[in-house]
């Protein structure tokens, strides 16, 4: 056997070793190769730029072909997630709760398949109004020009809750323009709105622009509304946006929060979803760049207030072997 047969030989036996290696980390449990759809939410908010760095992050750590989508958010991820058209996602708990039970948004449309992957972070409520449009609260909204989001997403849903609590007539009492962050940011600044209810991690880029280029300032919830709101539904938590966190915010605001879960659909094989959790857990500081909000990361709070929404499987068997579950 010459020497250039030898070589050729050994070339193919190391291509072969290479590619066996590649696929074992590219496959579930039943040996198929791993392709994920990912809704995400606004490209103007903090979930879109998120999602995108962790799809990146599975594929070079893991090899699985994960497609980061732009959305209109929870909502809309939940019905994806529900009609087969998504198999993971983020969702704040009470609309993820909403779709569990069948309530509300969700009402004929029961989801129990959903299964949480991790508690992230809080999500406030952030009011945001122009500030020549003479609203001091919550309650002027009445009557005004308000985007409360995207027609079935999250903020949307955020809205009627919170204006019915302030006496609103949810959506007659307003003029309402449903559109998504980015459109709202253009017709504030085009004096075509005079508020919008944006709902993402802080700093989000579409507050952000609203107050530097639009007149935009923020508003909080009144600490008796704060207080029903927390009493009718378990799963808001009392937050304060920081003094200084946008332009021409010189005082701390007082709002609600809810908690963002990164989800499944029960279906997601096991193993996907404990290499998932595990490599993102274990590369936190790879997803820091994307967005500031991933120093608010926990690990330890991954599983708390989750609303009696079951972990799963894949997430749970993580959990376990690191400690943040005990039996």
């Amino acid at each position: 056997m010459n020497k250039k047969l030898l070589i050729l030989m050994a070339s193919v036996i190391v291509l072969m070793i290479m590619l066996t290696g590649c696929g074992d980390s590219e496959t579930g449990s039943d040996g198929s190769s791993v392709s994920l759809q990912f809704p995400t939410a606004s490209t103007t908010g903090t979930i879109y730029p998120l999602g995108s760095a962790m799809a990146n992050l599975w594929h070079e750590e893991l090899g699985y072909q994960v497609s980061a989508q732009a959305s209109n958010g929870g909502v809309h991820n939940l019905n994806l997630l529900k009609d087969g058209e998504a198999d993971i996602s983020f969702a704040t708990v009470g609309i993820i709760w909403e779709a569990y039970h069948g309530e509300r948004s969700f009402e004929g449309r029961q989801y129990d398949d959903v299964r949480i992957i991790a508690g992230l972070y809080y999500n406030p409520n952030q009011f945001v109004v122009r500030a020549e449009a003479g609203i001091g609260s919550i309650a002027d909204i009445k009557g005004k020009r308000f985007a409360p989001g995207a027609s079935g997403s999250t903020p949307e849903v955020e809205s009627s809750i919170i204006l019915t609590e302030y006496g609103l007539n949810y959506p007659d009492d307003i003029q309402a323009n449903f559109v998504g962050f980015t459109e709202a940011i253009d017709l504030m600044r085009n004096n075509q709105i005079d508020g919008a209810l944006i709902q993402a991690g802080l700093p989000t880029a579409a507050v952000t622009e609203m107050t530097s280029t639009a007149g935009g300032k923020l508003i909080g919830i009144d600490p008796e509304i704060r207080a029903s709101l927390m009493e009718k539904y378990p799963w808001y938590s009392d937050f304060v946006i920081p003094a200084g966190t946008y332009d021409n915010q010189d005082e701390d605001v007082e709002t609600l929060a809810i908690k963002m879960m990164l989800i499944a659909d029960a279906s997601v094989d096991e193993e996907v979803i404990y290499n998932l959790v595990k490599t993102m857990w274990e590369n936190v500081e790879k997803l820091e760049s994307a967005h500031p909000i991933v120093e608010q990361f926990d690990i330890n709070q991954a599983t708390t207030d989750l609303a009696g929404i079951p972990l799963h499987p894949g997430a749970e068997k993580y959990y376990k072997e690191t400690g943040v579950l005990t039996e």
